[in-house]
This record gives C-alpha cells, sequence and structure tokens, in this order.
C-alpha cells in the first residue's frame, strides 16, 4: 500500500492505492517557529535571475515505502539537477529566521548613565517493468522522458498531451485522482509544465542508512519565479501553512498575485508570555486574527534580513557552506567573505477557495530589515527615593495597561483574562537614602 503525495511537498492530494488524511538590541528569549503549525510545510527558494534551486521539505508521517509525490516543473530536468537535501539545514534557516521574543530590563529610574548602542553582528564564518509502463503511456500521450535513482528516491519526469491521458495512465499504475484534479491538471500541461514524480526505493534507503525522509533539491532555469500549490488543494481538508524562505541577491521577494502584508511586530506585551507555551499561544491567536482581517487572501512577511548580521538572533547566521547546500551558487567566490544573500521569509495560509492560483514572485530592491519581533520589558524593583521614581511608577502603570490592550487587540483574547494573568502592578520600593537609615531611631 503506497501513498502519494500530490503537490509541490506542501500538502499531498494523490495516493497509492489507499487515501491520506491529511535594529534592536535586546536578550532573544523564544521563538515561533513551524512546529507550532500544524500540517505546516516548507519550502526553500534560492532564485538569481532565471536560476532557481527548490529544496522541498515534505511533512510525510508514516512508513517510507507508502510515500510518493508528484510535483509540477516548468522544464525538464536531467539527473544532475535533482539532489537530494539535508533537512538540518531547513531546520537552521527556520530557526533563525523565526518570529521571535525578546526581553529587556527597565534600569534604576534614579540612576544617570551614559547610553551606548550595539553594533551589529558579523556572521560567523529502468528496469523491465518501467519499459513495459513507458509503452503503455505512449498509447495515452504520456511520455517518460526520464527514469532516475538519486539517492533513495525513484524519479520520473513525465510530460503528456492532455490531462486525461496522464489522468488514466496514473490510475493505471496505482494512483487515485481526487475529484477536482482534471481541470488543474489540465492547466499545468497547457503551461507546458512537466511533472516530477519520486517515491521511495527502499534497498537504496537501507542501503544509505536513513530512517527518515530526506528533502529533494531541484536546479533549473526558467522565468518563471513561482510555486504550484493548487494541487496540494484538490482534497485537502481545510486550509494549510506554507513557509517560504527566499534566498536573493537584491533584496526582499514578495507575490505578484496576492498581497503581501507584513505583519504587527516590534510591540510591547505582557511579561507573562515568557512562560512555557504562552508565546507559542500567542503567535497562534495573533496570526491566525491576521489571516481573518485579510479575509484569508495574504500572504504574510515574518523576516526580511541581510543574511550577514541579525540583530537579536534566534540562531546562529548560516555558514557559507550552509549556503552553498541549500543552493546558493553564488558563494564560490574564494575569498572567504560572506556573499551577498537576502532573506525573505513568507508565512501563508491557504485553502482552495482563498488561493485558486499558483504563488507567483518577484525579487524586489528593498533590503529594509523586518522581523516578526516582540517585547518584553521588565520591570525595575529595586529601591528607588528620587523625584524619577515617582514618575517612573505612575508610566510603568500606564504601560501595563497598553500592554493588556496590546495583547488583547492582536488576539481576541479577552482583556480581563489578559489582565488577571499579569497580576498586580509591580511595585517599586520607596526607600529611605542610606545616610538617613544611619541615625534612624
Amino acid at each position: 500500500m503506497r501513498r502519494t503525495l500530490f503537490g509541490v511537498a506542501l500538502v499531498w492530494i494523490v495516493w497509492w492505492s489507499t487515501p491520506a488524511i491529511l535594529g534592536f538590541c535586546g536578550f532573544y528569549v523564544a521563538k515561533a517557529d513551524t512546529k507550532l503549525f500544524n500540517k505546516a510545510s516548507q519550502v526553500v527558494l534560492v532564485r538569481d535571475g532565471d536560476r532557481t534551486v527548490m529544496t522541498m521539505a515534505n511533512d510525510f508521517e508514516g512508513e517510507p515505502r507508502e510515500f510518493a509525490v508528484v510535483i509540477p516543473v516548468p522544464t525538464f530536468l536531467t539527473r544532475e539537477q535533482i539532489h537530494v537535501g539535508d533537512k538540518t539545514l531547513v531546520d537552521h534557516l527556520d530557526a533563525y529566521s523565526a518570529p521571535r521574543l525578546v526581553e529587556y530590563f527597565d534600569q534604576n529610574p534614579c540612576a544617570r548613565f551614559e547610553r551606548r548602542y550595539m553594533a551589529p553582528m558579523a556572521m560567523a564564518s529502468a528496469p523491465a517493468p518501467m519499459q513495459d509502463s513507458a509503452r503503455g503511456a505512449k498509447a495515452l500521450g504520456v511520455t517518460i522522458e526520464a527514469t532516475y535513482t538519486v539517492g533513495e528516491y525513484d524519479i520520473l519526469i513525465l510530460s503528456a498531451q492532455q490531462s486525461s491521458g496522464l489522468e488514466t495512465w496514473l490510475r493505471q499504475n496505482g494512483y487515485r485522482i481526487p475529484a477536482g484534479a482534471s481541470e488543474v491538471i489540465g492547466s499545468y500541461l497547457k503551461q507546458n509544465m512537466r511533472f516530477f514524480v519520486a517515491k521511495v526505493n527502499l534497498g537504496e534507503q537501507s542501503r544509505l542508512g536513513f530512517s527518515y525522509l530526506r528533502p529533494l533539491q531541484i536546479a533549473y532555469e526558467s522565468p518563471k519565479f513561482m510555486l504550484p500549490i493548487r494541487l496540494g488543494m484538490v482534497n485537502a481538508k481545510g486550509s494549510q501553512d506554507l513557509f517560504v524562505y527566499a534566498l536573493t541577491r537584491n533584496g526582499r521577494v514578495e507575490t505578484t498575485n496576492y498581497r503581501t502584508m507584513k505583519l504587527p511586530a516590534d510591540m510591547d506585551l505582557p511579561v507573562y508570555l515568557k512562560q512555557p507555551n504562552e508565546f507559542a499561544g500567542f503567535y497562534k491567536a495573533m496570526f491566525t486574527r491576521q489571516v481573518t482581517a485579510q479575509d484569508g487572501r495574504a500572504v504574510f512577511l515574518e523576516y526580511a534580513w541581510d543574511m550577514k548580521w541579525c540583530d537579536p538572533c534566534a540562531a546562529d547566521p548560516l555558514s557559507n557552506d550552509e549556503l552553498r547546500r541549500l543552493g546558493v551558487f553564488w558563494t564560490d567566490g574564494g575569498d572567504g567573505r560572506p556573499p551577498n544573500v537576502f532573506l525573505s521569509r513568507l508565512h501563508v495560509r491557504y485553502d482552495g477557495a482563498h488561493f485558486p492560483e499558483d504563488l507567483v514572485f518577484q525579487e524586489t530592491a528593498d533590503r529594509a530589515t523586518f522581523q516578526g519581533r516582540y517585547v518584553l520589558r521588565h520591570a525595575w524593583t529595586g529601591d528607588a527615593a528620587c523625584a524619577e521614581a515617582s514618575a517612573y511608577r505612575d508610566a510603568l502603570r500606564d504601560r501595563r495597561a497598553r500592554e493588556a490592550d496590546q495583547l488583547a487587540r492582536l488576539t481576541g483574547w479577552d482583556l480581563a483574562d489578559i489582565r488577571k494573568k499579569m497580576g498586580p502592578d509591580v511595585p517599586v520600593r520607596v526607600e529611605p537614602m542610606w545616610w538617613e537609615r544611619i541615625w534612624k531611631k
């Protein structure tokens, strides 16, 4: 029994034999990575000119023998254009760019000190059965253009004259096509796109010693800077989360056929969000509220930054070698300096009703930095016996009220519940000056 995933390693809709259900100084303290979201897929897009390297980290759970994936691709792929990647690289990129929680600690309001600034951080350094299948495919107008074994995957490159022939061939070879896929397949064929089909070769997987499915990477040249998502929605139940990490030379990446919105960021929130699971709950609630506010039709920017540095860093910057292995092909300068790489992290929650088209991207010249950053400011609770202490105490009450209102507005949570979790106002102790205590009776 083999389960097949149909899309772009996003949400899988075709299965084999049985259906699948599927500028800122501070102290970084927590991050909102992709693990917070169910049914979340990750794609890394390295793009320069017409050249693209795409890494697809699937979220498939199950026996490797049940896995297969069908992906529309804009051009023919040779064996050398296909690679099996390393999931830890995607995980590192995710951790580095994830929305983060940072904290500050208020200073003694009576103290006089010189204001200092932090400098930016520098970056650290074919068997016989396949022949029979090919003859059957030709009669249906389907061409098996190539067959490869790459790592633990057996791969086909297919083209077809019409969707009905391709659907028939897929069914005859053990794939079951869900209702609604025909129109989408036909639209890809009209664009002269091919289909990349990958299944796990259990013998090769055992020989290589891997117990999990590694990401697939493809490199190609095409003027199309896009990500096909429509096949992944044909039989999906509910919305899906997709994270796109775009690595480019010049600047921020945005979608051209959907709104690209920056998430609310860089604001003060109650310090209790530092408690375990509180920040995760906040971020999921806030993101859902933003999706609703945009009628479910927007793509959200979570991070945009030059990869030579970060402030604060949720993880160490990626090394030159890690960037190269993700596909940044302009790293091979030989001088040891960090390459010019700009990272855009996009997060989209999509379904068929709100995202009827594939995602189409463009690279802009905008290099302005942005990160989903949320600030906790801890009150100063030491001794204070100056005029500034009284003013600080009044300002602290106002600040806590704003933090509660801000959190309620972002999440839709009940304001009374938020204030209860925040607890009473933090007192500022007012004590006599040291010399007053000497002769105190």
